[in-house]
């Protein structure tokens, strides 16, 4: 949190939904909204996971506003757990209503990052979506939907090589039939301990070179 951060509560289809928006340094014109989805509920996901966060940061370094929330069941957002289902839901009300209109960039990590590729194969027709960034990709555990064609040249998926929760074998063989590059982090694991720099410095990379 930062004198440039926001708490806001949204309406989604379960109810009431906890969000955090950060904005870019003050008078700079931000360049569009990214929204960013957290990892799993049931195993103390939420919105100030500190990879999530490290995205937001990344992203208000790079002039976006980013916009963090938390999934139906964590924090003070109401409902209860859907598998991955309702939380797309929550996704798409988030993006309704906070970057209805204008560039959008969707992230993700770990089952947010599943969840980030539900929404993009919602949104892609009808959204401009500058910039995709999936990290620690629950391939193993859900079925992750591949990325439009189109989104491979704005796409960032980033994975630990050591990762132990999700094997970095199960996002290739999800990327393989994409030919979606991965980028592997040396010795990461899934949570990045002692990595985030490095993580904040490859999406910051990512997204001054789009």
């Amino acid at each position: 949190m930062n004198a440039r951060t926001e708490k806001l509560q949204l309406k989604g289809a379960a109810g009431v939904i906890e969000v955090l928006r950060d904005r870019a340094a003050e008078g700079a014109p931000a360049l569009g909204v990214a929204v960013i989805a957290h990892p799993h509920p049931l195993f103390g996901g939420s919105m100030d996971n500190k990879v999530v966060q490290t995205l937001a940061r990344a992203f208000v370094a790079c002039g976006w506003t980013a916009v963090r929330f938390n999934f139906r069941g964590v924090g003070a957002s109401e409902g209860v757990h859907d598998e991955g289902r309702g939380e797309c839901e929550d996704m798409r009300a988030v993006v309704e209503q906070l970057a209805p209109e204008g560039p959008l960039a969707i992230a993700g990590f770990s089952f947010g990052a599943f969840v980030a590729s539900c929404a993009i194969d919602k949104l892609w027709a009808a959204r401009d979506i500058h910039h995709v960034v999936l990290v620690g990709t629950a391939a193993a555990r859900f079925s992750v939907a591949a990325l439009p064609a189109e989104a491979h040249e704005c796409a960032l998926v980033v994975h630990g090589e050591q990762d132990d929760t999700v094997p970095l074998a199960a996002v290739m063989d999800w990327a393989r039939p994409q030919s979606l590059p991965v980028t592997v982090v040396p010795g990461g694991g899934h949570f990045f301990h002692g990595q985030l720099p490095l993580l904040k410095s490859l999406v910051v990379r990512h997204l001054r070179a789009g």
